[in-house]
C-alpha cells in the first residue's frame, strides 16, 4: 500500500516520469513536469486569495488541461474541489453557489457574482510565484459534485474520502502509467472518477472537448488508449458509424470499455461484446454517494442477459416495495444501498436530505429487481415511470426499442396527461436524418406490449441524452405540457 496525499500526486509521478504527457487534449499537450510546477503557482496564488484548509472551489471550466490545473491545485492547498458546467445559465449557477459557499470561482467573468472571488477562463497566475513543492495539506473530503434535487434545487455530494490515495491498489482496471480515454464532460461524477483515478495513477488522460464517435475511435488508435470510459448514447452513436469507419481503426490497444450512467439496451451491449470481445466490456452501477453499487464483466453479463451484476463487497442492496417491505426475487421495486460502514459513511449532502428507510438504507431513485442467484436487473428511475391505465410503464425499455430502430441517434419516453388514462406514452426520436413514422411503429409492435407503444410520436435532429448519457425526461414533459396548456 502506497498512500499519497493528492498535494503531492502529481509531485510524486513527475519525479518518475517527468517529461511524459500526462494530459492530451485537442492537440495540446502538458508533461507531468510542467502539470506539477504550474499547479504549484496555481496553488500559490489560489492562497493569495483566501482559498485554506477544507474550502470549496467552484470550477467552471470546460473539458481541457485547465480543469486538471485548477482542481489539482485545489489539491495542493487542502481545498476541494466543486466542478459545474461550463455551461451552466448563471441563475443555476448563482443557486449552486449559494449552496455551497466556495472561497473561489474558477472559469467566469470578473465580477459575476457579486461577493465572492471569481477567477476567468484562462487566468494565468503572476510568474513571480514560486514553482518549488507547497507544504503538505489533505482536505477532509477530495471532491464535491453538484446533483439536481428533488425539490428543483441542486445539491452538494460532499465525499466521505481524504485527498489522500493508494495508488497500489488497482481500482476499475486502470493500469500503472497506462492510457485512459475521457470523452465525457468532466464536470459528472463519473468522466471525473475516472479520469482523476487513473491520473493518479500515472496514466495519460485524454480528454475530448465533446464527444464525436470518430474522434473517440481515432483516438484510441492514436493514443494507445488501453481504457475508455463511455456512456451508452455514446456507444450507440458509435455503433451507428459506417462499418467503413468503425473498422479503420485499429484498437488493439483497448483493454477495458467502461459504461455506466444510465441503462445500456441489452441489443446495443451485446453488439459491442461480439465487437470487441466479452472481456473488454465492464459495467458499473451507483451513484454519486458512493453507498454502493455494482460491477458486471462481459462475460458474466452473457450468462445473466440485462443485469448490473451483484453487490460488490462493500455494501448491502434491497428492492422494496412502496411500505418498504423487501420484496422477493424478479419482483420490481425501489432499490435501496446500504454500505457495510454504516449510512453517511460514504458521502454527505449540502442542501438536500437523503431518502432513506430504517436500517440506514438509502435510495437514488432506481426501480429494478434482483433474480434468483442474486444479480441486480434495473427497471427505471423511479421519478420517471409512466403510469398508463393502471399499469406502470418504464421509459428505459421503450427507449431501448426505438433506439433500435434505424437512422435513430436517441430517443425520449414521457407520460403526458390524458383524461382516461392518467397518462399517455409520448416519445421524442431524434432522427436527424428523418424516419418513416408507420415503419417504426411496426419495429415497436414486434418488441413492446401494446400499451407500452408510444401514441404519439414527435421528431428532433437535437439529441435526447448529453454527452454524460442523461436524459432530462422531467423538463421534456414539463415543456410540452406548458405549450398545451
Amino acid at each position: 500500500m502506497q498512500m499519497i496525499p493528492l498535494s503531492r500526486i502529481v509531485g510524486h509521478w513527475s519525479t518518475i516520469q517527468e517529461d511524459r504527457v500526462a494530459i492530451y487534449h485537442d492537440g495540446e499537450t502538458i508533461t507531468w513536469g510542467e502539470l506539477d510546477r504550474q499547479t504549484n503557482k496555481l496553488a500559490r496564488a489560489y492562497e493569495a486569495l483566501g482559498v485554506g484548509q477544507d474550502d470549496f472551489v467552484t470550477i467552471a471550466l470546460p473539458n481541457g488541461i485547465e480543469f486538471f490545473k485548477s482542481t489539482i491545485a485545489t489539491w495542493k492547498i487542502g481545498a476541494t474541489p466543486q466542478p459545474v458546467s461550463a455551461k451552466l445559465p448563471k441563475f443555476e449557477r448563482d443557486q449552486i453557489v449559494e449552496v455551497g459557499n466556495p472561497k473561489l470561482i474558477t472559469g467566469v467573468a470578473d465580477g459575476a457574482h457579486q461577493g465572492y472571488v471569481t477567477l476567468p477562463t484562462g487566468y494565468e497566475p503572476n510568474q513571480s510565484l514560486s514553482d518549488e513543492q507547497l507544504p503538505e495539506k489533505i482536505a477532509n473530503s477530495f471532491k464535491a459534485m453538484t446533483s439536481g434535487g428533488s425539490t428543483g434545487r441542486p445539491k452538494l455530494i460532499v465525499a466521505a474520502n481524504p485527498a489522500i490515495w493508494d495508488i497500489d491498489t488497482c481500482r476499475l482496471h486502470t493500469k500503472l502509467k497506462g492510457s485512459m480515454l475521457i470523452p465525457g464532460p468532466l464536470y459528472h461524477n463519473g468522466p471525473f472518477l475516472w479520469a482523476m483515478t487513473a491520473l493518479f495513477r500515472g496514466n495519460q488522460i485524454t480528454i475530448t472537448t465533446r464527444f464525436d464517435a470518430d474522434e473517440t475511435l481515432m483516438l484510441i488508435e492514436q493514443q494507445k488508449i488501453d481504457i475508455v470510459y463511455m456512456v451508452p448514447t455514446m456507444m450507440q452513436r458509435i455503433w451507428n458509424l459506417p462499418d467503413e469507419i468503425k473498422n479503420r481503426h485499429d484498437l488493439s490497444s483497448l483493454k477495458v470499455l467502461w459504461h455506466l450512467a444510465a441503462p445500456c439496451p441489452a441489443w446495443l451491449k451485446e453488439a459491442f461484446i461480439d465487437w470487441l470481445g466479452a472481456d473488454v466490456i465492464w459495467e458499473l452501477y451507483g451513484g454519486t454517494e458512493g453507498q454502493g453499487g455494482t460491477v458486471i464483466s462481459g462475460p458474466e453479463w452473457v450468462t445473466h442477459r440485462g443485469s448490473v451484476g451483484k453487490p460488490n463487497e462493500t455494501c448491502e442492496i434491497i428492492v422494496v416495495n412502496g411500505a418498504g417491505e423487501r420484496l422477493p426475487a424478479n419482483e420490481i421495486g425501489e432499490v435501496f444501498l446500504r454500505p457495510l460502514t454504516g449510512q453517511g459513511s460514504t458521502y454527505h449532502y449540502i442542501g438536500a436530505e437523503p431518502k432513506a428507510i430504517d436500517g440506514g438504507f438509502e435510495s437514488i431513485g432506481d426501480m429494478g429487481y434482483f433474480d434468483e442467484e442474486g444479480y441486480l436487473y434495473l427497471a427505471d428511475r423511479q421519478t420517471d415511470m409512466i403510469l398508463s391505465g393502471g399499469a406502470n410503464i418504464y421509459p428505459a425499455e421503450v427507449e431501448a426499442a426505438i433506439d433500435s430502430f434505424p437512422g435513430v441517434r436517441s430517443s425520449a419516453a414521457i407520460g403526458l396527461p390524458h383524461e382516461d388514462l392518467g397518462n399517455y406514452v409520448h416519445a421524442i426520436v431524434d432522427a436527424p436524418d428523418g424516419i418513416v413514422e408507420a415503419d417504426l411503429l411496426n419495429h415497436l409492435a414486434e418488441r413492446l406490449v401494446r400499451y407500452k407503444i408510444p401514441r404519439t410520436i414527435e421528431l428532433s435532429d437535437e439529441p435526447m441524452r448529453d454527452d454524460a448519457g442523461k436524459v432530462r425526461r422531467k423538463s421534456l414533459r414539463q415543456d410540452r405540457i406548458d405549450k398545451t396548456s
